[in-house]
């Protein structure tokens, strides 16, 4: 299925929209099942490699990633989450974007918005490529952690942002950490899909970092689930096969070559 028909299929569902991050082939290919769209996030800075923020984190390192996991996508929608200081104008946006659909064949982009950057994404719309905006905390331009919309001119910055990247083009736009009360109004107000992470079930959709949701990363704030502890079970097993090679239990003859 082509990155049109994947739009238009996840913009008519008459359900909530499945999403989760996702930043290796074999992870990919369980989330390929379920998920009705896969991102690359830039949280693999602070999930996989134990930066302190997502600024960190460089394209390349991003498209290696984005290139294991497109590997295990076959009905999924893949959104690659264009890191920090990759776009920030038109020029530079085109340039690194290219190179991203050229080597993942990814069917969007994602960016976050700085409340000035309509204009690219407008153009990048224009040129044919498929964007997905990203609205309230915004990690790339923020110092800190911090839950948007509860001042008023907060909520009017975030609304005017919101429909300024709809009349951009963007065929999406994440809601994260947001007042539930504001991303259930702009949920109402834009045509296209919002989804959610930290900004309630009334968005359309709802996308978490894998790692926080099977509970490997040990980051677990107020908007996440934890609906596995694999930190138990890779503890589990990983004790396991310690006594085992200690006890001489392992490798047996059936794990020999002879």
């Amino acid at each position: 299925m082509n990155s049109s028909k994947k739009i238009k299929k996840i913009t008519k569902l008459k359900r909530k929209i499945v999403c989760l991050t996702a930043y290796s082939k074999p992870i990919a290919k369980i989330l390929d099942k379920y998920c009705d769209i896969i991102l690359v996030g830039d949280s693999v800075a602070t999930a996989f490699y134990g930066m302190k923020s997502t600024k960190e984190i460089n394209l390349d390192t991003m498209v290696n990633h984005g290139v294991s996991v497109s590997k295990s996508i076959n009905k999924s929608m893949l959104v690659f989450d264009m890191p920090v200081n990759t776009y920030r104008n038109l020029k530079e946006a085109k340039f690194n974007i290219k190179k991203v659909l050229k080597k993942t064949k990814c069917d969007a982009v994602k960016l976050e918005s700085n409340g000035n950057n309509f204009n690219i994404i407008k153009s990048l719309v224009k040129s044919g490529i498929n964007v997905m905006g990203h609205i309230g905390y915004t990690p790339q331009y923020k110092k800190s952690f911090s839950p948007q919309g509860f001042k008023l001119k907060d909520e009017k910055r975030l609304l005017d942002e919101a429909r300024k990247i709809e009349k951009a083009g963007a065929f999406a736009i994440v809601l994260e950490c947001i007042n539930l009360k504001l991303a259930k109004k702009i949920t109402q107000i834009l045509k296209i899909p919002t989804i959610g992470i930290g900004s309630s079930s009334f968005c359309n959709g709802q996308i978490l970092v894998v790692d926080d949701l099977i509970g490997l990363s040990g980051f677990y704030p107020k908007f996440v689930k934890r609906y596995l502890d694999s930190n138990k079970i890779i503890n589990k097993a990983i004790r396991k096969y310690k006594i085992d090679v200690i006890k001489k239990k392992f490798p047996k003859i059936s794990n020999s070559y002879n």
